[in-house]
């Protein structure tokens, strides 16, 4: 579920390192929201960032 349908932007790994510097697995999950949004013509729901929401990438739908 954690993915754009528009840019494609996914999950990150990466490691968390403490003060003490003990390391453990981070997961960095992308901000994706569903709406109504118009594909070929017609409304559909899809998964999008918010980044794609604000940019103006997606057509809402009303």
């Amino acid at each position: 579920m954690a993915k754009c349908e528009i840019c494609g932007k996914g999950v990150s790994f990466g490691i968390k390192v403490s003060h003490s510097h003990r390391r453990s697995n981070k997961v960095w999950k992308p901000n994706v929201r569903r709406v109504r949004a118009i594909v070929d013509g017609t409304p559909k729901k899809v998964y999008a960032c918010t980044r794609c929401i604000r940019s103006g990438k997606v057509n809402r739908a009303v």
